[in-house]
């Protein structure tokens, strides 16, 4: 019941509150709208956690994966598409649920762009990493057995992120969702979609063995998020 309430919530009520932002409020409502879905990223977190005694430190854990992402998205500022989000994202999830990576990838979109810059934009890319944190979760156990079951995953995860960023992009170059637009958009961007996904290989073949062992040690030592 608990994940099937999870699901619900990130997956459907999110992005339906995101794109109807869009559409009705267009760019004067994202920052009201960004805070809203960050709030709304972390209630499953906080339900799950509830009753147990653990959740200080598993909050904690949490709040340095983001701070470690947000900071490898602002080392790597210059090349745009070439950042660790997404695999710091899935790593996380893989270790410690979808739900974690969902709060993980949603909140390092929002903190980082203190730094890049808030914008419309910001819902989008807090949705966009989210999602994928949750689906890594979901299908964290095939995803930890197979390397290369996991680079499919991160690619096609970069796939996703570009083709929802154009979502935004279409709603605000139309005012509403026009699929030639659509189209056009995501053609436009398939360089950078590429970097996207060639990118997250890249960070997962080089994070996952080191980040994902300590993850799994502090997991196992500490106790937190069984």
């Amino acid at each position: 019941m608990k994940k099937a309430i999870t699901i619900i919530l990130l997956a459907v009520l999110i992005p339906a509150l995101v794109i109807g932002g869009a559409l009705v409020f267009r760019d004067r409502f994202y920052a009201w709208l960004a805070l809203l879905v960050a709030v709304l990223s972390c209630i499953p977190l906080l339900y799950a956690f509830e009753r147990r005694d653990s959740t200080a430190k598993e909050l904690m854990v949490l709040a340095v994966l983001i701070a470690l992402s947000v900071i490898g998205r602002i080392v790597f500022a210059a090349i745009p598409g070439f950042k660790p989000v997404t695999a710091v994202t899935i790593i996380v999830a893989l270790s410690f649920g979808g739900e974690a990576g969902f709060v993980v990838g949603s909140l390092s979109a929002a903190v980082s762009n203190f730094y890049f810059g808030h914008g419309p934009w910001t819902p989008f890319q807090m949705f966009a990493w989210g999602i994928i944190g949750l689906l890594a979760g979901l299908l964290r156990k095939p995803l930890k057995k197979n390397r290369i079951a996991l680079c499919v995953f991160g690619a096609l995860a970069g796939v996703g992120y570009s083709v929802t960023m154009d979502v935004w992009t279409v709603l605000w170059a139309e005012g509403t969702f026009v699929l030639k637009g659509y189209a056009a958009a995501i053609a436009a961007a398939l360089p950078l979609t590429a970097e996207y996904a060639v990118s997250n290989v890249v960070f997962l073949l080089l994070l996952t063995g080191p980040v994902g062992k300590k993850l799994e040690r502090i997991k196992k030592k500490e106790g937190l998020f069984q």
